[in-house]
């Protein structure tokens, strides 16, 4: 019987395929490889899955379905959450298309009934991640189960191809390949800058490939909700909840909305908020984030795509490929941080062709509002941040060859040849090759000692493979990228677990404390087997558990975009509503200083009972201002030895010195580009303490690895344990083999991701090129204020933060030609504060202190 075809299918269903979708068809049908690039809910996934089908499941001139022969087509997403979803969305055609194939999903969320089922018979097309992918490979009969794999898909490219997870699935692809060279690979995306750079990085060097840029007309509305009054002098998330009636009106008044929070702490205080303000919307709205237990996860998921739901308050959890078609609008509460992160965020609405998608920027603070404005102009420029890919992460390779030995063994010669044919590892030297060897096989010149590093050791014929089946065992269980602290379950007594929390939260917290977690306020009873044990508790005020990655910074094309609606306010345009309610902080600026712009460095003097204050605008991003406050202030320090304070945010940051310090003849000097990149690394490296950065960079790494284990078969390790485990080799490494690629490595990612001396290099060659303006100040200016707010946070309690803060503001708006009515009063900033520094922001602000020439910043 003749099938029909994927135009016809769609035609079925009332649909019309799409111009780019057909090219993918062509493309597959020719047996292409490529990158699709189009918006969110566009019909991506039909594009590739349906060509597939057409590809591979029909005989070529009889058009009938074929049966495979074991599974055929590898579907990679890079969030567990995702599977479920996809597997329903590839499901649907297979009756009409390919009824002989089958479908199953295979993640850390997989029963272990249907993993023993797949390992009797894998799926013909078979959903999984990135870590289960090396896990299959890792199975001793992977060349038999895994190399009649004709297709392979990896879904939101965009989320692994800038990380280690992403060299992971490269390596994962080139061993593919060397079982099936014709095999064909796809990827899809939908917020890339480096569209060419994508390709290149999923297919290889010398793979040639299609790129399909998939153009449907989609409309997409990006706006502000603008608080009722921009206050002239903001910080870090003074607007925090005062934009909830704001937000509560929306809600009311819309469909199905996700908020999306940049923090999980965020997520859980807004959806208290939520409901606090609407007791009769219980059970209307919902709370989602990654360490919510997966049931609780699973029941808001399901209930969103049944319309049962009015909003969500959720994070990056919810930010990639689920088709939740309810969802009309889309909430962002603070700073997108990110052009891609926001037109992905906006992609979950209208998640259909045809259909529109809008966000709502929800601003934490005034001059979130000028973000907003910058966001909406980059989109329509279609300036889109670039993905950095990662060069020859030596700890994903040394993870990858026991991998490899264990999922029928290797040949050294033979593997080297397969790993370069990967982006990432493509100028491997010969010497970087063998030291991968020496260290998975006797664990280098430092570890030889040690039975546990002789982890993999050629057979009789040659062929390398792993002898010891405890190591095995545990290679197997820490397979994978994704770092994170230790965990801990929290749990009901005698009930149902309910998440996790980190150690190191959990570590503070006493017995009787009371914290919020799901949406529930909780008070601890004992920690027990990495276990928080708990009760409902009710009427006291609660903490927040605090997870690690929600400070991000902000990105060069969205910083750069600020600079640009900054520049167009002080040429008085003001069309847009977001500058036109930021006006009264603008020109407070412009008044007492100057406005930032492309051709300008602003730099702001000011003299106080505390000292000399400089305060400097590059808008480079936090991360970039820390290395930039360390490095000026080490500079200075090399003329004069001298103390500074120092506080970041994504706008500038600010250096203090108890001494006079002569700015307006150091500043040049101090700012100007160093003679080489060398001599760049070393004194950004000698303004901070490397060590301890790179160590803590160097306790992630060994856990790739292999050097140390987050869990053993059966058991669970606290972060204090992997802690004293990664300084123990630390320490090792440089007393006894201080040439060891590892340490080296460590460095070299503190350089290139904490501090991102790039993007630094970049900022100091253009402020160069920059005219300076600098200004004398009486008081702080509307862009100083934040910082010095953010230095305060460092020494004083929150009580004597918010009377600080009231006196400055009510002294700041009389300057200003404001009254004192203008200004929060005391118990406004205290009410502000009590929420949690960065809680109801994103903890965007930081402080450092530098004493002498060497600050201790902890990142």
């Amino acid at each position: 019987m003749t099938r029909p075809n994927a135009p016809v299918w769609m035609a079925q269903r009332g649909w019309k395929p799409f111009a780019f979708q057909r090219q993918v068809w062509r493309a597959m049908q020719r047996g292409q490889s490529g990158l699709l690039h189009a918006s969110t809910g566009s019909g991506k996934t039909y594009a590739v899955w349906l060509g597939a089908l057409q590809a591979l499941a029909s005989a070529p001139r009889s058009g009938k379905a074929t049966s495979p022969q074991g599974l055929t087509v590898i579907w990679l997403t890079p969030m567990r959450a995702l599977a479920a979803d996809t597997l329903r969305a590839l499901q649907e055609p297979l009756p009409d298309l390919a009824p002989s194939w089958t479908a199953g999903a295979r993640s850390g969320d997989t029963s272990s009934s249907e993993r023993a089922a797949q390992t009797r018979r894998l799926p013909s097309v078979l959903v999984t991640t990135p870590e289960s992918l090396s896990l299959l490979l890792s199975r001793a009969d992977s060349p038999a189960t895994l190399g009649r794999v004709a297709l392979v898909v990896v879904d939101e490219w965009h989320e692994l191809m800038g990380n280690k997870r992403g060299v992971q699935v490269q390596l994962a692809v080139a061993r593919l390949k060397r079982w099936n060279p014709n095999l064909v690979v796809w990827g899809m995306s939908a917020t890339l800058g480096n569209l060419d750079q994508a390709l290149h990085t999923l297919l290889g060097p010398g793979n040639a490939g299609e790129l399909v840029q998939g153009k449907t007309e989609k409309q997409l509305v990006i706006d502000t909700l603008l608080p009722p009054r921009a206050e002239r002098f903001p910080w870090a998330g003074h607007l925090g909840l005062a934009m909830l009636p704001q937000v509560v009106d929306e809600l009311a008044r819309s469909g199905s909305t996700l908020v999306f929070t940049n923090t999980r702490a965020q997520a859980e205080l807004w959806y208290q908020a939520l409901l606090d303000a609407r007791p009769d919307w219980a059970g209307e709205i919902a709370l989602h984030h990654g360490s919510l237990d997966r049931a609780a996860r699973e029941w808001v998921e399901t209930s969103l795509k049944g319309g049962a739901l009015r909003a969500v308050v959720c994070t990056s959890s919810l930010d990639l490929g689920v088709d939740f078609l309810p969802v009309e609008r889309v909430l962002q509460i603070g700073s997108p941080k990110g052009v891609a992160r926001l037109l992905q965020r906006a992609g979950r609405s209208g998640h259909a062709p045809g259909r529109p998608s809008r966000v709502s920027i929800v601003p934490t603070h005034s001059l979130e509002l000028i973000e907003g404005a910058a966001a909406r102009a980059a989109v329509q420029a279609g300036q889109i941040e670039a993905r950095e890919v990662p060069d020859q992460p030596l700890d994903v390779l040394v993870q990858h060859l026991v991998t490899v030995a264990l999922g029928g063994g290797f040949v050294p010669d033979e593997l080297y040849q397969e790993v370069r044919s990967t982006a990432a590892y493509a100028g491997l030297s010969t010497e970087a090759w063998q030291w991968c060897l020496d260290f998975v096989s006797h664990g280098g010149s430092s570890l030889t000692a040690y039975p546990d590093y002789h982890r993999v050791r050629p057979d009789e014929q040659g062929v390398w493979r792993v002898p010891d089946v405890r190591l095995a065992r545990r290679h197997r269980a820490n397979i994978g990228t994704i770092v994170s602290d230790a965990s801990m379950i929290v749990q009901y007594l005698g009930g149902a677990k309910l998440g996790t929390v980190e150690e190191s939260f959990a570590a503070r917290l006493k017995p009787k404390d009371c914290f919020l977690f799901g949406g529930r306020l909780l008070e601890l009873v004992r920690v027990q087997d990495m276990t928080a044990w708990v009760k409902r508790a009710s009427g006291r005020r609660p903490a927040v558990p605090r997870w690690n990655g929600g400070r991000m910074p902000l990105s060069t094309t969205l910083a750069d975009a600020v600079v640009m609606q900054l520049e167009r306010a002080a040429l008085g345009d003001t069309s847009s509503p977001e500058l036109q309610a930021a006006q009264a902080i603008l020109n407070v600026q412009r008044e007492w200083s100057s406005l930032p712009s492309t051709q300008t460095l602003v730099a702001e003097l000011l003299s106080s009972r505390e000292g000399t204050h400089l305060f400097l605008y590059p808008f480079a991003g936090r991360h970039v201002h820390l290395g930039l406050a360390s490095l000026l202030a080490w500079r200075v320090a090399r003329h004069s030895p001298k103390t500074f304070s120092m506080a970041v945010n994504d706008y500038g940051f600010e250096l203090l010195c108890a001494d006079a310090v002569d700015w307006p003849n150091l500043l040049q000097t101090v700012l100007a580009p160093a003679s080489d990149e060398a001599t760049l690394l070393q004194e950004v490296l000698d303004s901070l303490n490397a060590s301890e950065l790179a160590q803590r960079r160097f306790r992630e790494i060994a856990r790739v690895a292999g050097l140390i284990f987050q869990s053993h078969p059966g058991e669970q390790r606290s972060s204090k344990q992997l802690q004293a485990s990664s300084s123990l080799y630390w320490e090792v490494f440089r007393q006894y083999d201080p040439a060891n690629r590892l340490l080296l490595q460590a460095k070299a990612e503190l350089l290139s991701q904490e501090l991102e001396i790039g993007r630094l290099r970049q900022s100091l060659a253009r402020m160069a090129a920059q005219t300076m303006v600098l200004k004398p100040l009486v008081r702080p200016t509307p862009f100083a204020f934040p910082l010095m707010i953010e230095r305060l946070r460092e020494k004083l309690s929150n009580e004597q933060v918010a009377d600080r803060i009231a006196r400055m503001l009510a002294q700041l708006e009389k300057a200003a030609g404001g009254g004192a009515s203008d200004a929060m009063d005391a118990e406004g900033v205290r009410l502000t504060l009590g929420h949690g520094r960065g809680a109801l922001a994103d903890g965007s602000g930081s402080r450092r202190r530098q004493r002498g020439a060497r600050p201790l910043p902890r990142l």
